[in-house]
């Protein structure tokens, strides 16, 4: 068998081989090798944990429904995901959700209720993630359980304690999730917090709620406040019918930790109990609930841009609270 190779060249080099047969027969050439690749993520490298551990982060918005528990599923499964250790506490005593969106409710067979009686330990209590390892969850009571009138903030300072003093090691996050409203159920999951994230819409009423926890977490200590800006829908900013990121960081003055664009995948989720940022292929919310998770655990913080444009120009950045246009137009906020 004679072969003859020729190479071609120009702006890439293309390779093609021709075998010859002595009865002139001709064999298709070899299909090349491909090299599989793979898109590279702007977070390519595991994120650097900063500040002291454990970080007791509460999860809070003054508002209901605004995303608090779709935000500590989310976040906390994401963390689990970079290799930190995480425990969830939901501290909604009347209304708890949070073992239905990770998919353990049929797994809660003790709370603090019952450690705090003496009836199991802590160990007992605490739900281990199947997928996640890393991950568990702590609930206070059951759902038609009468809580403790001794119960309150001291009660869940000595439950994070003792989490920090455990055999195993404390975890690298606590993660608070608050109920609604500004009564007793909020000073409790706040009081042994040492940073916040607060959980907040597009749209006046929370804002204003929104508002108001921010003073009442500024006033109890808490320094260390980001906000999360939940269901931001872009078609409804271009049409100037919702706030942009960039007003409601301007209403707040927070620092921005992640901004979840509207996704009908949530519902899908939370009714699977099967968390966003487990999702293959992942979608727009999960990567933003994921990007947060990465800034939350390297205390930084995103910046609103605002891009003014010239007439019937449209672009991304509209996203964030304007539209596209040349840099001399453009007025640049939050570097």
């Amino acid at each position: 068998m004679v072969s003859l190779s020729f190479i071609h060249s120009s702006n890439t080099l293309k390779h093609s081989l021709y075998s010859f047969t002595p009865n002139n027969k001709t064999l298709k050439p070899p299909k090349p090798k491909t090299t599989k690749i793979q898109s590279l993520l702007p977070y390519n490298r595991k994120p650097q944990l900063s500040g002291e551990t454990p970080r007791v982060v509460v999860i809070t918005s003054g508002k209901g429904g605004v995303g608090k528990t779709t935000t500590t599923a989310n976040v906390g499964l994401s963390l689990a995901r970079f290799g930190f250790s995480v425990v969830a506490i939901d501290a909604d005593v009347g209304l708890r959700n949070l073992d239905l969106l990770l998919g353990l409710e049929n797994r809660v067979n003790y709370t603090v209720v019952e450690v705090l009686n003496g009836d199991c330990r802590l160990d007992q209590a605490l739900v281990r993630d199947r997928r996640w390892s890393k991950f568990e969850l702590l609930c206070i009571s059951k759902p038609r359980s009468k809580l403790s009138l001794g119960f309150g903030g001291k009660s869940l300072v000595w439950v994070v304690d003792a989490l920090k003093s455990r055999q195993e090691g404390p975890p690298d996050f606590v993660l608070i999730d608050c109920p609604a409203g500004i009564d007793a159920g909020f000073i409790t999951a706040i009081t042994p917090a040492n940073e916040a994230v607060l959980v907040t819409t597009p749209d006046i009423t929370s804002l204003r709620d929104a508002d108001r926890v921010t003073g009442l977490l500024e006033s109890d200590g808490i320094r260390d406040i980001k906000m999360m800006v939940n269901r931001v829908r872009t078609d409804m900013i271009k049409g100037e019918d919702m706030m942009s990121v960039l007003d409601v960081q301007e209403m707040l003055g927070l620092a921005l930790l992640g901004v979840i664009p509207e996704d009908s995948e949530v519902i899908r989720s939370t009714n699977r109990g099967h968390p966003l940022v487990l999702n293959q292929p992942p979608t727009l919310a999960g990567l933003a609930f994921e990007q947060a998770a990465w800034r939350l655990v390297e205390e930084d913080s995103m910046s609103a841009v605002l891009l003014e444009e010239q007439p019937k120009k449209r672009g991304f950045f509209s996203f964030f609270g304007g539209n596209l246009i040349t840099k001399r137009h453009a007025k640049v906020y939050g570097y």
